[in-house]
């Protein structure tokens, strides 16, 4: 059987491949949907490629909880959010959500308390 291209990450990836870090395949594309679909007020980021790292999406919900998957193009995270009617902000722009933080840190303070 043919292996089909689910959500473009090999059309829309390019000629770059980050060196240490392994290719967005498509249980990342689908765990940041089921993220989104589970969840409200999903927000998505890009974030970059570096030298050691694939582009990844940041899917931040309302109450400031998060997920980072490989998307291997910021492409395929548009189509994604298109699809599910949410938005896509690049975090070179946007910076994180304040909520994010906040979430960070109450998680930081609940496993201290443990």
């Amino acid at each position: 059987m043919r292996w089909r291209d689910r959500y473009g990450l090999r059309r829309w990836r390019g000629p770059k491949i980050a060196k240490f870090d392994r290719e967005a395949t498509d249980a990342d594309i689908e765990a940041l949907i089921a993220f989104a679909r589970s969840r409200r007020g999903v927000e998505f980021y890009v974030e970059p490629e570096t030298f050691a790292t694939d582009t990844t999406a940041v899917a931040v919900a309302d109450d400031g909880e998060w997920t980072r998957r490989r998307v291997g193009s910021p492409a395929v995270i548009h189509k994604v959010a298109r699809d599910l009617a949410l938005p896509v902000y690049d975090v070179q722009l946007t910076g994180y959500p304040p909520r994010m933080r906040a979430f960070n840190e109450r998680r930081r303070r609940e496993e201290g308390s443990l």
